[in-house]
Parts: C-alpha cells; sequence; structure tokens
C-alpha cells in the first residue's frame, strides 16, 4: 500500500508474487519519471521527501522520496537518494518491455531515446523478435522486445 497526498495505493496484485524495478537517482528523480510518464503514456504519482515524516534538509525537500510509473501490466518505481548518498550508474541491469506490436515497440524506443544513445536499433534478429536496446538521458538501460505471433 502506497499513500500520496492521503490517497492509498495499491499498486501490487497481493495473490502475485512479482518483480518490480526501483530506480534511485541523485536529484533527478522527478524528471527522470515525468520524461518515463510522457515518453510511455503511463500514469505517475510522487512524493515529496518534504512530505514525509522525515526530517530532511531544506535543500531535499522536493526531492522524490517515492513515485511510481503505471501502464498496463508496467509498473517501475523510483526515487531519489536520501541527503548524504550517491548513485554509481552501470550495466549490470536494463528494463526490458515485451512490447504487444512493432508499432509500440517502435514509439517506446524512439520516445526514450531522446537524447539518450542507441545501444542496437530496434531491428529483427536470429531468434524471431523484433529488438532494439537503448541508454536514455538518465543512464537508465532499456530493452524493447515484440515476438511476432506467427
Amino acid at each position: 500500500m502506497f499513500t500520496i497526498n492521503g490517497s492509498k495505493h495499491n499498486y501490487l496484485c497481493p495473490m502475485q508474487t512479482s518483480v518490480i524495478p526501483y530506480l534511485n537517482f541523485n536529484g533527478n528523480c522527478r524528471a527522470a519519471m515525468t520524461f518515463y510518464k510522457e515518453a510511455l503514456n503511463a500514469n505517475l504519482e510522487i512524493m515529496d521527501m518534504g512530505d514525509s515524516p522525515m526530517e530532511v534538509p531544506e535543500t531535499s525537500k522536493d526531492h522524490v522520496m517515492h513515485s511510481i510509473l503505471t501502464l498496463e501490466n508496467i509498473t517501475i518505481m523510483a526515487s531519489d537518494t536520501m541527503p548524504g548518498q550517491t548513485i554509481t550508474f552501470g550495466n549490470s541491469v536494463s528494463l526490458s518491455i515485451n512490447c504487444t506490436s512493432r508499432e509500440q515497440a517502435d514509439r517506446f524506443f524512439n520516445n526514450l531515446k531522446a537524447n539518450g544513445s542507441i545501444l542496437m536499433p530496434l531491428q529483427d534478429t536470429f531468434w524471431g523478435a523484433y529488438f532494439g536496446m537503448i541508454t536514455d538521458q538518465f543512464g537508465i538501460n532499456w530493452l524493447f522486445n515484440y515476438d511476432e505471433v506467427k
């Protein structure tokens, strides 16, 4: 259960085990999650550190304590680091989206690549999928996959 502005949100099905990625940012979580919301046409809810009962420095009050982005079966959570902590980005984790069509894969890929870098253009692969990879402008790696029904 997640509460923002007094509203309770149940973002997990209590009868289903799942893994949900949780991203951390160095003060730019709001910009990243807003970008993802627009790129994916998703829903986004954000709770600021200043809205929590925790004591935080004045400079961190507008940082993100917790956020959740949802679209169909996609859930991504994120926050800024706590005051005094830093993030080290690497290449050990990627967010993989299994798309429902080539058009959806193209749209997500093209929207999320803005100011990022293409690691592998979307293309038909030898394993039978339409697949591509990017690193977005916030340093997050994304994989896009569409398996055609034959």
